[in-house]
């Protein structure tokens, strides 16, 4: 087990394992699932999640690193991804992270000092006609300033 893991999360972790797999196609379901409840996938489970599906440790590895979405620390309480893909760009998205990081002390990957915010780059929100577009927790917002998501963090992070 992690020593990082509470028991609770274990626990869920390998009843989730269990609702999985026998399930034709499971992983990325179990993947989604893990994630959803402890806020990422522990590599340390890796092993565990490989058996169960009679897959390689490569295997999952592979499909946790291939897909953005996985994480594979533990993240803030609140997570801010910045979309990063041309059209946000364009709309000027890069002057927005580069304020973000500098307001926030962090950078793409990194966690607030208090633990509150995990600040990510996302490489596309589907929000193109409203860039540029972040997405705090699990919702998405659009044509935003600086000042804007500054609030935005503000309000949901600090209450």
């Amino acid at each position: 087990m992690d020593n990082t893991l509470s028991h609770a999360q274990h626990a869920q972790i390998q009843s989730h394992i269990q609702a999985h797999q026998h399930v034709p196609g499971g992983l990325l379901p179990l993947l989604h699932a893990i994630q959803d409840d402890v806020g990422y996938v522990p590599e340390a489970v890796y092993p565990e999640i490989a058996k169960a599906l009679a897959l390689s440790v490569a295997e999952v590895h592979g499909v946790v690193t291939f897909y953005h979405h996985f994480r594979t620390h533990p993240v803030g309480k609140h997570v801010l991804q910045v979309c990063r893909a041309e059209s946000c760009q364009a709309m000027g998205s890069e002057k927005l992270e580069a304020a973000l990081k500098a307001t926030l002390g962090v950078d793409y990957h990194q966690t607030t000092a208090d633990g509150n915010l995990t600040l990510l780059p996302v490489y596309c929100l589907g929000n193109c006609a409203c860039s540029p577009a972040v997405m705090l927790d699990d919702e998405v917002y659009g044509r935003m300033s600086t000042q804007k998501v500054t609030e935005l963090i503000a309000e949901v992070c600090h209450g």
